[in-house]
C-alpha cells in the first residue's frame, strides 16, 4: 500500500531525513517512533506532499507519488491527520467533516454514501456527536484532535497517516485516541502512526520502525520491539 524507499528530505538547506525506507502493507498498522527531532513528522509531511523530498521514492498503491502536490496524493488515496490538528476553526464540526470528503465530492475518489459515512464518523468519535453544529475553534484540544482524525476518516482513504494524535491530551483522552485507532485497525484500515507514547503505539501496531537522527536504526514486528532491551530503555521507560 505505502512504500518509502531511500527517502531524503528537509527544510531549506537543512537535511533531516537521510535515506529512510519503510513499508506499510494493506491492513497493517505501522508505528514510527523516535525522540523529538528525529524526523518523524518530516517523514509524514514528505509522504503527504507537504514538503518535497530531495531524493528517494514514495509509492502509494504501487504508483509513484514522489514530489506530487498534497491534493494529488489525497486523490490517490492518502489521508493525513497532521500534528497540531489544523481544523478549520470558523466552520462547524459537520462542515469540517464534509471537507474531509472533498475528493469524493469531486469524483477524484470513489464517492460511496457520504451521509452514511458522516454518521459512521460521528459514531466512531462520540465526543463530536453533540457538537455537530458547534464551530471547530470552540472545541477543546481533545475534541479538535478527534475532529482531525474523523476528518481523515471521511476521505475513505487507502492509507491514513496519524501524526502525534495524543499530543497535549489528558490521559483519559489518550486512552480514547488509542481505542479509536484499535477500532479502525479491526475494520482493516491501513495506518502509519507517529506517536510520542511509544509503548501505546507499539501495542496497537503490527510493525514498528525506530528513527534516530533521520535514519532508521532498528525495525521489526511490534512485539519484538516491545521486548528489545535497547528500545525499552530508550523509548518505553524500561518498564513496559
Amino acid at each position: 500500500m505505502l512504500k518509502i524507499d531511500n527517502l531524503h528530505a528537509g527544510y531549506g538547506g537543512t537535511a533531516v531525513l537521510h535515506g529512510i525506507s519503510l513499508h506499510v502493507a494493506k491492513g497493517q498498522v505501522v508505528s514510527l517512533i523516535g525522540s523529538n527531532g528525529a524526523g518523524k513528522s518530516t517523514t509524514m509531511r514528505a509522504v503527504s506532499g507537504m514538503i518535497r523530498p530531495t531524493a528517494g521514492a514514495i509509492l502509494l498503491n504501487d504508483a509513484d507519488v514522489t514530489g506530487m502536490e498534497s491534493y494529488e496524493i489525497a486523490r490517490r488515496g492518502l489521508a493525513h491527520s497532521p500534528e497540531g490538528r489544523r481544523v478549520f476553526p470558523t466552520l462547524s464540526v459537520t462542515d469540517n467533516l464534509l471537507l474531509g470528503a472533498f475528493p469524493r465530492f469531486t469524483g477524484s475518489r470513489p464517492k460511496g454514501d457520504i451521509n452514511a459515512d458522516l454518521e459512521r464518523a460521528i459514531d466512531l468519535f462520540p465526543r463530536l456527536k453533540e457538537r455537530r453544529t458547534q464551530l471547530a475553534g470552540t472545541l477543546s484540544g481533545g475534541e479538535q484532535q478527534m475532529l482531525a482524525m474523523a476528518r481523515a476518516v471521511m476521505q475513505n482513504p487507502d492509507v491514513m497517516l496519524f501524526d502525534e494524535p495524543s499530543m497535549g491530551l489528558a490521559p483519559i483522552l489518550v486512552e480514547e485516541v488509542f481505542r479509536i485507532i484499535e477500532r479502525l485497525k479491526q475494520e482493516g484500515v491501513t495506518m502509519l502512526l507517529v506517536e510520542q507514547f511509544a509503548a501505546a503505539a507499539l501495542n496497537v501496531s503490527d510493525y514498528g520502525y525506530v528513527l534516530e537522527s533521520g535514519r532508521i536504526n532498528i525495525h521489526g514486528p511490534a512485539e519484538q520491539l516491545r521486548n528489545d532491551p535497547a528500545v525499552r530503555a530508550a523509548y518505553l521507560g524500561g518498564s513496559h
